[in-house]
């Protein structure tokens, strides 16, 4: 068990969740890989592979919002075990079934039953974590997310010479390993008295708030160049005939910086002010896409990586602090349910649009087109940071008149 310096040891249950999410991460090969299995396997052009992706995607949406409804109304541990469990099943499926609508009815599928689990899994971390512990409970898994990506990612490279269906199958077992160790391990977390609320549609809830439907809209278009490395990248490297372990090594370094440097440069951007970090950010991002555009052997490809991994590991600090001051207190979980849409909604369109583009342009259209929305996502967070901090700050100051403490 990792040592982690604090005030009070963590709970064990939260290290069987972290346990559970490092062996589920670890063994993730089917989503990096699926790109390539996808044309070189099944024969599929890049923009019916990028649509395929995309459905994982728009599964994935329907997933975290189910998801969150089950875990509110049914439980945190059933609703975990129900979605894990589903996945395990559907990447077996997936690794058997032969035809196009087949394949995407499958990927729609497990994208809803993988994704589900998130809102399972972080809501039993933050009933069994106090208060006070929860920043470090959330940084250090995290950092295991980071960690079994950057696994998976040397790990498949070299599995898939043994064939593709066993990165099907590994993926199902890790996943299911995962939900055992769930079921063993841990026990329902959800507070006996706790009463599902409504008090209207979470697009409801946030559609006036236009200051934070610009912040999310930036957010999509960040997003939108970001997921571009789970679909697209590993294509133009086949472009350049590199094989598919050259694309695991390459990608692994994404999930081997963030885990070595990212609470580090948390911890040195911790005074600065986010709505001015976002728009840095969003730069550097659009720059290492941008540059993928002159990549054409493994050592440019890494360059460019770690360029744009830079921006990511200065982006999800800001983006977090700022997300939790730009929502109210009474509405935290709505604003949390629009911003992780966001991320779906783009896990759906980066493939499908950035297989559109390489099928009717080519790798260097893209890749600009990245570099310029990069650009525009940085100069509209920079004019916005103005509004966004007096939106923080005027919530901050209806808390204090009310009384309330931040969590």
């Amino acid at each position: 068990m990792p040592v982690i310096t604090g005030k009070q040891p963590l709970p064990a249950q939260f290290w069987a969740v972290w346990t559970a999410t490092l062996i589920n991460r670890a063994g993730g090969f089917v989503i990096i890989f699926l790109a390539i299995y996808l044309t070189s396997q099944r024969g599929f052009s890049e923009t019916t592979a990028g649509l395929v992706i995309g459905l994982y995607g728009l599964g994935g949406a329907i997933g975290v919002t189910a998801g969150g409804h089950l875990t509110d109304r049914w439980g945190r541990r059933p609703t975990a075990l129900l979605a894990l469990g589903s996945a395990s099943a559907l990447m077996i499926v997936l690794g058997l079934v032969r035809g196009e609508i087949a394949i995407m009815v499958a990927a729609g599928l497990l994208g809803l039953a993988a994704e589900a689990a998130r809102p399972a899994l972080g809501a039993m971390i933050t009933d069994i974590v106090p208060d006070a512990d929860r920043m470090r409970a959330f940084n250090i898994y995290f950092w295991a997310i980071n960690l079994g990506f950057a696994v998976a990612a040397v790990l498949a490279g070299f599995a898939s010479s043994a064939g593709y269906f066993w990165l099907f199958a590994a993926d199902a077992a890790t996943t299911a390993f995962a939900a055992v160790l769930i079921a063993v391990k841990t026990r329902e977390t959800r507070p006996a008295h706790l009463e599902a609320k409504h008090e209207g549609g979470s697009l409801a809830a946030v559609a006036k708030d236009r200051v934070f439907l610009g912040f999310i809209a930036c957010n999509l278009l960040i997003a939108l160049v970001l997921l571009q490395h789970m679909s697209m990248l590993p294509l133009a490297m086949v472009d350049d005939e590199l094989p598919p372990s050259t694309f695991g090594v390459v990608i692994a370094l994404n999930g081997i910086l963030i885990v070595v440097g990212q609470l580090g440069l948390t911890r040195l951007l911790i005074r600065r002010r986010p709505a001015y970090i976002l728009p840095v950010s969003a730069a550097v991002i659009g720059l290492g896409f941008g540059l993928t555009a002159f990549a054409h052997t493994p050592v440019w490809y890494g360059a460019t990586v770690l360029v744009w991994t830079l921006g990511e590991m200065l982006n999800a600090p800001a983006n977090s602090a700022l997300l939790a001051g730009l929502s109210p207190v009474a509405m935290r979980g709505r604003y949390q349910g629009g911003y992780s849409l966001s991320w779906q909604l783009a896990s759906f369109l980066a493939p499908t649009l950035g297989g559109a583009v390489r099928d009717h342009a080519d790798n260097t259209t893209l890749w600009l087109g990245c570099l310029g929305l990069g650009v525009a996502a940085g100069v509209w967070s920079l004019l916005s940071a103005p509004a966004r901090e007096r939106r923080v700050e005027a919530l901050a100051a209806e808390e204090r008149e009310a009384g309330l403490v931040k969590i």
